[in-house]
């Protein structure tokens, strides 16, 4: 599976904003988010996320729908659709 590509926007002591671009195909790689986070799609599209366990469940993207998590969140997010899905990763720093 290809990598997302990232392009970190903003980062300074309050927020961090990162810019995630998932081509067809492509997956962000596990991980787990370390600060409370809001996500803001650009793009509509579905992505599969994949839990630590290896579950599968999808969630729908809606341009310019966010919504929030709390910290500790654990996945992989991957894009098994034809279209590419861009969103903005608005990170709230401690």
């Amino acid at each position: 599976m290809l990598s997302a590509r990232s392009d970190v926007q903003v980062d300074t002591a309050e927020v961090r904003v990162t810019e995630w671009r998932l081509a067809p195909g492509s997956a962000t790689g596990h991980h787990i988010h370390e600060m409370d986070y809001v996500i803001v799609p650009v793009t509509a599209g579905e992505m599969t996320i994949v839990a630590p366990n290896g579950e599968r469940s999808k969630a729908q993207l809606s341009a310019g729908k966010s919504y929030f998590r709390k910290a500790g969140v654990e996945h992989d997010v991957l894009n098994e659709g034809a279209s590419e899905i861009v969103f903005l990763e608005v990170e709230l720093k401690p």
